[in-house]
């Protein structure tokens, strides 16, 4: 097939492939004309062809599950379509066209080629428009920072897993890791199923500060459980779960068995992360202004890490991470050592998860043991919420927070808090209980919320209870109009309330009846999806919705502190490129359609 003229491979998405792949697809185009009124791609069927308009219109169109049909979209030249249904092997619209039109056709086993082989091809299809214009600009940086986001653990350079016995010396033990040239090893116990690590660091303290004999056996400095990642977990999620447990090493475990290890030496061979910067500082802060310093570089992670095309919920994960580290460490700043085995801090709302990106309110709690005899409680937890606000996390406007007796409580308390909220089905009861079913441990005992967390699932069998809970996903209307058209008021449109909430709260809903254990939306999401209580579609597109939410939400709230200006949850539309309006109106119909899975799901009634 002759090559056709005309298509502009320097223009985005087609300029985020290499040579190689613009090359197999100027090979590969061709040129089709469709009369009007032509259906170009059929909704739940598959499309041979991706479509990049040369000349005229094209409609498509969205089942309105009464038998017909609603308009979704209009394309025009330079738009592509029916990428998803290449993708996906299933169109979720139908195309039409509007009069006469020309369109180039990318044959849909070249199309699936050219995503297979270019990671940042695949990104712009994949993970939403509004990294579509990052991900365009070139550089050292961006390819470092989207090697992290793609390179799996397996793929980097692990140290191998060198194993010793309990018995074994300090001394032989050091011995051993010099001659392996490693920097850790596994220590094996018969009076343990799963074998504990070891570190120089842990050789030194044991003789220098705990003055052991070399002669002494290291099985008792071996930490436990170990901290491990899958071989095919991206090296961001290994970064992650550095910060989060505040340790520079992790196992690597491959289909069960232990592969080797990572360390953040080997991490940041691959990116220069400025998220161990802040863990370093983290690690030597002693004070309240240490902490401070290191969570002021917080903002700026966010906003370099965004602008290098990092997939939300890795993003999300790490300042969590991160978050939960400033949090713990002020909490064990202000409460004495010998009363912290008696107490749980949790964090709650898009804290509790995982969902946070900016610093923002605090939404906090505290599980105390009934017998913990503290007259200093109140007046460290009021400090713990001022220093909070010094670092940089402000006061929640509804008083989510330990230094409010009404969120600290003692494990007793919390029960017959359960129970009231099972008899008080609206209100601020249901608001209360909404932002429990979040919360999860970060610091203190986690075991003191473990029958509290027991207790809220058991809210999930209440049909009654349900029904009042989940018709908050109803109070905003999804901002759309008839025509299916992005709708907002002067200041855009509040994607907190118009998209993300419904979305969230509805997923939590859900999780209740089910009993799916799980805090973040996602992964509700996917342990929904994996009972049958979420369409598969659904199950698919909601977290791709969210992402897309959260992502415009970020860069809208990015580009109001580089204005001066206070940061709320307004994306002003007129202002978006048009892709990612339509990327826009095609997530809020996700949810649209969401909405309506929760009503019939519930029983609910506008």
């Amino acid at each position: 097939m002759d090559s056709v003229p005309g298509l502009d491979l320097s223009q985005p998405p087609f300029d985020l492939l290499d040579d190689a792949g613009r090359a197999r697809l100027q090979a590969s185009v061709d040129l089709g004309f469709h009369a009007a009124g032509t259906t170009l791609i059929e909704a739940g069927k598959a499309s041979p062809h991706v479509h990049v308009i040369l000349k005229g219109l094209v409609h498509a169109y969205q089942a309105d599950g009464r038998g017909g049909e609603q308009r979704f979209a209009d394309y025009g030249p330079g738009d592509v379509f029916g990428a998803w249904a290449a993708m996906a092997g299933r169109a979720r619209l139908s195309y039409r066209a509007d009069g006469e039109c020309l369109s180039f056709l990318i044959p849909a086993e070249v199309f699936r080629r050219l995503i297979q082989d270019n990671p940042r091809f695949a990104a712009y299809f994949n993970e939403g428009l509004a990294t579509k214009g990052q991900l365009s600009v070139s550089g050292a940086d961006r390819r470092e920072a989207a090697e992290l986001m793609v390179t799996r653990v397996g793929e980097a350079q692990l140290a191998p897993a060198e194993h010793v016995t309990a018995a074994t010396s300090i001394a032989d033990a050091t011995a051993r890791l010099r001659e392996r040239r490693v920097d850790c090893l596994l220590v094996d116990d018969a009076d343990h199923p799963e074998p504990g690590i070891l570190t120089r660091t842990d050789l030194l303290d044991a003789v220098a500060l705990q003055r052991l004999p070399l002669e002494a056996p290291v099985g008792p400095l071996a930490s436990r459980p170990l901290v491990c990642v899958g071989s095919d977990d991206v090296l961001f999620q290994a970064l992650i779960g550095m910060t989060e447990h505040r340790v520079e090493r992790v196992v690597v475990r491959d289909r069960g068995t232990i592969a080797g290890t990572l360390g953040i030496a080997e991490v940041l061979s691959h990116f220069a992360a400025h998220s161990h910067l802040i863990s370093l500082r983290l690690a030597r802060a002693h004070t309240l202004e240490d902490i401070a310093s290191a969570a002021a570089g917080m903002t700026e992670l966010v906003r370099s890490l965004a602008a290098h095309g990092a997939r939300m919920p890795y993003l999300m994960g790490l300042v969590s991470a991160l978050n939960g580290r400033v949090m713990a460490q002020i909490f064990d700043l202000l409460v004495p050592s010998e009363h912290r085995d008696r107490i749980c801090l949790l964090v709650m709302g898009s804290e509790g998860r995982r969902e946070q990106l900016l610093k923002t309110d605090q939404d906090n709690a505290l599980v105390v043991a009934d017998d913990l005899d503290w007259p200093g409680l109140a007046e460290a937890m009021d400090r713990f919420s001022t220093s909070l606000s010094q670092v940089g996390y402000p006061p929640c406007p509804g008083r989510v927070m330990v230094d409010n007796p009404h969120w600290r409580m003692t494990a007793a308390q919390w029960q017959a808090r359960i129970g009231h909220w099972q008899q008080r089905h609206g209100g601020e009861a249901a608001l209360d209980l909404s932002i429990a079913l979040d919360a999860r441990p970060i610091a203190g005992n986690a075991a003191l919320f473990a029958p509290v967390k027991a207790g809220l699932a058991t809210l999930g069998q209440d049909e009654i209870l349900l029904h009042h809970l989940a018709s908050a996903t109803l109070n905003f209307n999804t901002p759309l109009t008839f025509f299916g058209r992005v709708r907002g008021d002067p200041r855009g449109i509040d994607l907190k309330k118009g998209a993300i909430f419904p979305i969230v709260h509805g997923v939590r809903c859900l999780a209740l009846r089910h009993g799916i254990a799980a805090t973040g939306s996602i992964e509700r999401c996917e342990a929904l999806t994996a009972l049958a209580a979420l369409p598969r579609e659904l199950g698919r597109d909601l977290p791709q919705a969210l992402n897309v939410f959260q992502r415009m939400r970020l860069e809208a709230q990015l580009a109001a502190l580089e204005a001066g200006r206070v940061p709320d949850n307004h994306v002003d539309t007129q202002a978006l490129r048009r892709l990612d309006r339509e990327l826009l109106r095609d997530a809020l119909h996700v949810v649209k359609e969401f909405r309506e899975h929760v009503r019939r799901a519930f029983h609910l009634v506008d």
